[in-house]
């Protein structure tokens, strides 16, 4: 089998799904069953689950844990010492593959250091989490949300600045013009379901 991304020899790589250009560095452990996709950076000390699901072009920086129940799409930045958990009601003496409540990080997002995401919550399309956050509930596309619990703060760009100017407004989205010259719409129903 010709493997066609670059392995540190001190990293543990059992699983036979890790895309093309895709880097694994020192003292990662990648478990078996474990999916990655092209062009992906895994840094130090980084743990990935069996099952995970981890798209094209994403980086994660060192000492994250990625449990399994978590998928991770595209394009998506994983912080230093991001932790994600899988099990609401953990015990060391119960435990049970029932017990795994998936979590999904959607194409785009960013997720700040040391941050910690409660199983079971979707973080939007480009949303931004600040460093040290812990995540409690879902996050809407392009929402900035930092705290303990995150707390929405303001919407963020494709390019990650904040959003400011309105251009356009009406009783289902809003209209955000970036300093990089990008619009972005954010839509009423996304209120909802902010923390």
């Amino acid at each position: 089998m010709c493997v066609k991304y670059y392995k540190h020899p001190t990293a543990v790589v059992e699983s036979d799904e890790v895309g093309e250009e895709t880097r694994i560095w020192h003292f990662v452990h990648i478990r078996e069953k474990a999916r990655i996709g092209r062009n992906c950076n895994i840094g130090k000390g980084v743990y990935v689950d069996t099952e995970v699901e981890i798209g094209n072009n994403v980086k994660i920086q060192n000492f994250v844990s990625v449990y399994r129940g978590v998928k991770i799409e595209d394009d998506v930045f994983i912080g230093p010492s991001v932790t994600f958990t899988n099990d609401l009601y953990p015990r060391a003496f119960i435990w049970d593959e029932q017990k795994i409540i998936p979590t999904v990080v959607k194409r785009g997002a960013s997720i700040g250091a040391g941050s910690t995401i409660l199983c079971g919550i979707t973080i939007g399309e480009y949303a931004m989490v600040g460093a040290g956050s812990v995540v409690t509930k879902d996050v809407s596309p392009f929402s900035l949300v930092y705290g303990n619990p995150a707390r929405v703060r303001g919407f963020v760009c494709y390019c990650g600045k904040k959003l400011s100017e309105v251009i356009e407004e009406d009783s289902n989205k809003t209209i955000y013009m970036c300093v990089c010259g990008k619009t972005v719409e954010i839509k009423r129903e996304w209120l909802k379901c902010l923390p």
